[in-house]
């Protein structure tokens, strides 16, 4: 019961660990949840649309999210971006 508290506690508003988030995977969910496409966001971090396809399918695994709306959902309770 300790334990299952102490994983709780060790994670997000999601339920996933913090750190299961890259710098650069951070800095695409916020570029992504502010509205920019793939090729703006590509355009903005100076890297190839297809890299920015790679981190948001890597980014979505990972978090398990389904959608752009869960995406921004998640960046907003973890204060990537305002509301």
């Amino acid at each position: 019961m300790l334990d299952d508290y102490k994983r709780r506690a060790d994670t997000d508003d999601d339920g996933v660990a913090p750190a299961a988030v890259t710098a650069r995977e951070r800095e695409i969910i916020q570029l992504l949840a502010e509205g920019k496409s793939n090729k703006e966001a590509a355009s903005t971090l100076g890297i190839s649309v297809k890299t920015i396809e790679a981190h948001r399918a890597n980014i979505m695994r990972k978090l398990r999210l389904r959608s752009v709306s869960d995406l921004v959902r998640y960046a907003i309770r973890n204060k990537i971006v305002q509301p």
